[in-house]
């Protein structure tokens, strides 16, 4: 493809502005990409775009669908919203990169993922850490077998909550399963395959919560702790809330048979590796390899896939189990009960 990639955007909150807005900057001034229209419901935010040769500006999303000229649309409004533009974007041909999390229900999920399967366009679906260096660093010596079969594993991803925007603590937003635990999920799934079991416990720690000058009352659990059996002995942790003021060191441990595994920092902004391993029975931090590396690069990624014509290496397939994943993990802190899991995750490949 000689062209740039002509990107129409639907959703101007703050993984717009904080996020992709800037990578839609650098990609638009390498001659990559160009942003051709975008749509928010407030007017207002058209004042934030700022790029060369103003982009159009609408608030109805379906301009942006019918934009024949439009090939990659981005949907980052609110969860509620997700699965419902993104199938009439798949439905009109354009590739789609959807903000997670892909759905509020399976159906909605299981029906983007046929859809996906039909459309001329593909569908990509953040989060977008299988992309991440590091990850596939961690990937390549797990398939080497560098700490033998994996066991167990522990993963932690919190913070003290958005102040940003009151629908993160609604049932609609998902609270921190959706916002936070699909990273911690995506990551060892990706690693491990699938869940066949989730268990859980959560709850409401404030009822609560200031947002901006508003008092938002909380329906979505803000503090969970999931448990997953990947069979065969093979279990694994992942605390996700929104009542953790502070963390640091690894986030995310692989306890094998011949080692263990630790990655620093968050899996969405890793700092390197740490490792030991039986042979040696010492430490040793691999420095991180791709610094630069942005969460948000799934936005790169889509329009490299566009441009080479290569299908996209994270799939919807993967997205719709890590969704399972969340909303039996909901049902299991609700009921008490593990909960049994029927999708299952395509083959990673590690580059």
């Amino acid at each position: 493809m000689a062209h740039p990639v002509r990107i129409g955007i639907i959703g101007c909150g703050s993984v717009m502005q904080d996020g992709y807005l800037p990578i839609a900057r650098d990609l638009q001034a390498r001659g990559l990409a160009v942003l051709r229209v975008v749509c928010d419901s407030d007017p207002g935010r058209a004042a934030l775009l700022q790029l060369p040769g103003q982009p159009a500006f609408t608030t109805d999303y379906r301009a942006v669908l019918a934009d024949d000229a439009v090939e990659l649309v981005l949907v980052l409004t609110p969860p509620a919203s997700h699965a419902s533009i993104a199938a009439d974007a798949l439905r009109h041909g354009k590739h789609v990169l959807l903000e997670k999390p892909m759905a509020l229900s399976l159906g909605e999920a299981a029906d983007l993922v046929t859809l996906a399967a039909r459309s001329p366009g593909f569908l990509i679906v953040a989060p977008h850490i299988v992309l991440s260096p590091t990850y596939q660093q961690i990937g390549r010596f797990l398939r080497q077998g560098m700490i033998g079969t994996v066991v167990a594993a522990r993963g932690l991803c919190g913070h003290s909550g958005p102040d940003w925007s009151g629908w993160y603590y609604q049932a609609g937003g998902g609270g921190p399963l959706f916002d936070l635990a699909v990273y911690n999920v995506t990551s060892l799934t990706g690693w491990l395959g699938p869940v066949r079991r989730v268990g859980a416990v959560t709850g409401i720690t404030a009822p609560e919560r200031r947002v901006g000058d508003r008092r938002v009352q909380v329906s979505a659990e803000d503090n969970a702790m999931l448990l997953l059996d990947f069979g065969d002995a093979t279990f694994a942790s992942v605390t996700s809330s929104f009542a953790i003021q502070q963390y640091r060191d690894a986030t995310i441990e692989l306890y094998g048979t011949h080692g263990t595994i630790r990655l620093q920092g968050d899996d969405w902004a890793p700092r390197g590796i740490d490792r030991w391993l039986t042979a040696t029975g010492t430490w040793e931090h691999l420095d991180e390899p791709a610094p630069e590396w942005s969460y948000l690069d799934g936005l790169r990624h889509a329009v490299s896939c566009i441009r080479s014509g290569s299908p996209p290496m994270n799939a919807p397939e993967h997205a719709y189990h890590v969704l399972e994943v969340l909303l039996k993990a909901r049902e299991a802190g609700r009921t008490g009960q593990m909960q049994p899991i029927e999708s299952t995750v395509p083959r990673l490949t590690f580059e």
